[in-house]
């Protein structure tokens, strides 16, 4: 996994080389979403690669219109799916129905569509999944409580809930997110894992199931 201020774009171009040669295309916001759906998968004992699935990190949900219109019915007619955050639900809402994937409404009518919400955020469902035991235990392991102890006994986190303390301290990071976003899906049960990411997978699955977004008379 590669870090600095290039990761970004050098994961979307490499997803998007490899989705020249897709069937299914799930989009995602960014890295850290992409290698938790990686790991997912690898979890659950499925090859995306040879399935013809490939994850695609846009670098913030509002490329969402222009890959839809990409890789849906006005570009190559793949299956569209993906997962966001709670606060982007409504532009992607606007972007399915822009993109003629139909107009959905509600979260369920979305999910229709083949796309997840997550509450707040993929780290958000991550941390309330992995719970603090096993998120300290992860610390120590990776050498990382000290830092995440520094982070606690300042003043202006001193008082917040646990779960806002490792968002935080996720989120102060360069590659943390990524890095954890790997390490906590591997931590928790598979029966725990947060629904979202154990949904967009789902609709994710071979081309003769159901998928999500088509393009009319494109199901192969």
């Amino acid at each position: 996994m590669t870090g600095g201020r290039d990761a970004p774009a050098e994961a979307e171009a490499a997803a998007l080389a490899r989705a020249e040669s897709a069937r299914t295309v799930v989009l995602v916001e960014g890295i850290s979403d992409q290698r938790a759906l990686e790991t997912l998968a690898g979890r659950l004992g499925r090859d995306l690669g040879a399935e013809g699935v490939v994850i695609v990190p846009m670098g913030g949900a509002h490329a969402i219109a222009r890959n839809l219109v990409r890789f849906g019915p006005q570009g190559a007619g793949l299956t569209v799916v993906g997962l966001c955050d709670a606060a982007e639900e409504t532009y992607v809402r606007r972007a399915l129905e822009r993109a003629g994937l139909g107009a959905p409404r509600t979260r369920d009518e979305l999910e229709g569509a083949g796309f997840f919400v997550c509450d707040e955020d993929l780290e958000d469902e991550l941390v309330r999944a992995t719970g603090r035991a096993a998120i300290v235990d992860l610390l120590a392991a990776h050498g990382d409580l000290g830092a995440f102890d520094t982070l606690r006994q300042q003043p202006a986190w001193r008082d917040e809930a646990f779960e806002a303390q490792v968002r935080r301290w996720l989120g102060a990071g360069a590659r943390r997110k990524v890095e954890y976003a790997h390490h906590l899906v591997r931590a928790i049960p598979l029966d725990r894992v947060p629904r979202p990411l154990t949904a967009v997978l789902a609709r994710a699955d071979t081309p003769e199931r159901e998928g999500g977004a088509r393009t009319a008379g494109r199901r192969r």
